[in-house]
């Protein structure tokens, strides 16, 4: 999930149509520069893309310092496309000018709002991210000392982190921005968990007990010292200075209210997000009726399910019976849940090829949610490294097998995995076309968009012929559209979690505790929430267009193509984009 926002952007799409320049300029260094100021800013993002020179740095994203790097480094790109002559750019290099542009101007919205004093929530941040990166499983390499030694600075930067965010949220505690009581009581026991006695012990020594036989006796010991001291004498005390600070004065003056809508300027910061990730101009409201039309429209599908199955009941009724169906939690292994996956895998792969020409190379695994942040985490996808090191990993949280239902695990796996966002993902990074800062780039219309767009391929890639995998599509949709009504309702019309909650349960059928799970990551990310809809509302609109606009001529395998090939970007280029391939295609 990335940190942007927006200012109009069909404004700014149809200014571009008037700009005349002159002056030769080398386009590509352009935006090979822009990739590294992003990487500069976001060195953890750019660990992520491979940019392994970042690999011992961390951003302090909550300082006026950081803020001030962020303005200079808009005003720069502003600067350097001014001498761009746009009409003489190729049609790729024309979307890479309008995204630098758009995220330019995405990125001084957003300095114009205090998301500095709230560096941390229970859902996403620093914190988590470096706990990842500890484990030695995720994006963070160790194969060398090298690698040992840029974490063991990471390790002494986040020391310094955790302090620097507690000034940020003092100040915020002043001016009364603070989060919600129910978040920060979520967020203390993701602190609590990394006070350790021994230091061998701890989340952060498990990559000393993975040193590679390469590294010679004597530097394994000097590192072991070096992961032990600086986790007792650094990394230990700061985890305890926080969780001080959480328990004794922030959750003492978190607020009560769920929403941002709630905070001074908290409405027009709302606004500026749901721009952020939808990539339209849609307002809230917009937005929140939208979600009640849809909320409306797939409950209606699910009616037909309940009665194909025979259930007597009410549709509430039958919400309650398949969370508590017990032929649907059949597992009694963390392991049968992974196997399950892997069969699904193996069911679509026949007709994967008959839907997608382009398809890529990088290696997939499926893997469990690691422990330190399974409670709260919610399946998903990390990206595999450009050169093959790590594959993508479609990560499954398994807290209670014995409580897993595996109704909506068909969807799951197009969504998340294939031809999810592995499949876009992976694509967009493998293709040696893009400039290096489209090829790591992320735009949540359009990635999560399409992602659900995917879970509506089901039948085509021969699932959903159990009714109740598709009820569990048809959940994991209504999951999407419930979240336009609750997003907007608690950050711009004054819902309180627990009236989120109820209307959650009582048009979906997700166990309360996820349920719970998800709205508290509504209030802790505002917005994002939003994404997965907008996107793929707009992209099934593009196939029906084409469909209906090139009848016999649609080639369902080229309009995947073409959605998939240039990589994520706002909305609104995406149909510009499809849009040419119809009219030329005539």
């Amino acid at each position: 999930m990335k940190k942007i926002a927006l200012l109009c952007l069909l404004s700014l799409l149809g200014a571009l149509g008037c700009q005349k320049k002159t002056t030769t300029v080398d386009f590509s260094k352009i935006t090979q520069t822009y990739f590294e100021g992003k990487n500069r800013l976001n060195p953890l993002d750019a660990t992520v893309n491979g940019q392994s020179k970042f690999n011992d740095q961390l951003q302090f994203e909550m300082t006026e310092g950081y803020r001030k790097a962020q303005q200079e480094f808009y005003t720069q790109t502003k600067t350097q496309l001014a001498d761009v002559d746009y009409e003489s750019l190729t049609a790729e290099e024309k979307i890479s000018y309008d995204i630098i542009q758009w995220e330019v101007a995405v990125g001084e919205e957003l300095l114009k709002h205090p998301t500095h004093y709230l560096p941390i929530n229970q859902f996403s941040g620093t914190h988590l991210t470096m706990g990842q990166y500890a484990g030695a499983e995720s994006a963070q390499p160790f194969k060398n000392e090298k690698d040992y030694r840029n974490f063991l600075r990471r390790m002494e930067l986040f020391a310094v982190w955790m302090d620097s965010a507690q000034v940020a949220m003092k100040k915020g505690m002043k001016k009364g921005y603070v989060l919600p009581k129910a978040l920060t009581e979520k967020l203390i026991p993701q602190f609590e968990d990394m006070v350790t006695e021994k230091p061998e012990n701890h989340l952060y020594f498990t990559a000393i007990t993975k040193l590679p036989s390469t590294i010679d006796a004597a530097t394994q010991e000097q590192l072991t010292k070096a992961y032990r001291e600086t986790i007792q004498n650094q990394l230990v005390p700061s985890f305890q200075r926080m969780v001080a600070f959480l328990k004794n004065e922030y959750l003492p003056q978190a607020r009560k209210s769920s929403g941002i809508g709630s905070l001074e300027g908290g409405k027009a910061w709302y606004a500026a997000l749901a721009k952020q990730w939808t990539t339209t101009t849609k307002t809230p409201d917009e937005i929140h009726q939208l979600g009640l039309q849809e909320v409306a429209r797939i409950k209606s599908e699910m009616e037909k399910v309940k009665n194909q199955v025979g259930f007597k009941g009410s549709i509430i009724e039958f919400f309650d019976y398949v969370r508590n169906k017990k032929e649907l939690m059949p597992f009694k292994s963390p392991e049968e849940v992974i196997a399950n996956f892997e069969k699904i895998h193996t069911t679509i792969k026949p007709n994967v090829d008959k839907l997608f020409a382009l398809q890529p190379k990088t290696p997939f695994r499926v893997k469990r949610t690691e422990a330190f942040r399974e409670k709260t985490a919610s399946a998903e996808y990390v990206q595999g490294a450009t050169d093959g090191s790590r594959p993508g990993t479609f990560y499954v949280p398994i807290p209670d097998v014995t409580k897993y239902n595996y109704y909506g695990d068909e969807d799951l796996f197009l969504h998340e995995a294939i031809p999810g966002h592995h499949f876009q993902i992976s694509l967009q990074q493998e293709n040696k076309s893009l400039p290096d800062f489209r090829k790591f780039n992320w735009f949540g219309a359009y990635g999560e968009g399409w992602a659900l767009y995917t879970e509506s391929l089901g039948f085509e890639l021969g699932l959903y012929r159990d009714p109740y995998q598709y009820f569990g599509m048809l959940s994991s949709e209504m999951h999407r559209a419930i979240r336009l009504v609750v997003d907007t309702g608690i950050h711009t019309k004054g819902w309180t979690r627990e009236q989120a909650i109820a209307y959650s349960l009582a048009n979906e059928a997700e166990s309360e505790a996820s349920i719970i799970a998800e709205i508290e990551r509504y209030m802790a990310i505002p917005g994002q929430a939003l994404s997965y809809k907008i996107g793929q509302l707009k992209i099934m609109e593009l196939r029906k267009k084409a469909e209906k606009e090139m009848g016999q001529r649609f080639d369902i395998k080229k309009f995947h193509q073409i959605v998939l090939e240039s990589g994520v970007m706002p909305l609104a280029l995406l149909e510009q984009k499809v849009q040419r391939w119809i009219d030329t295609s005539k």
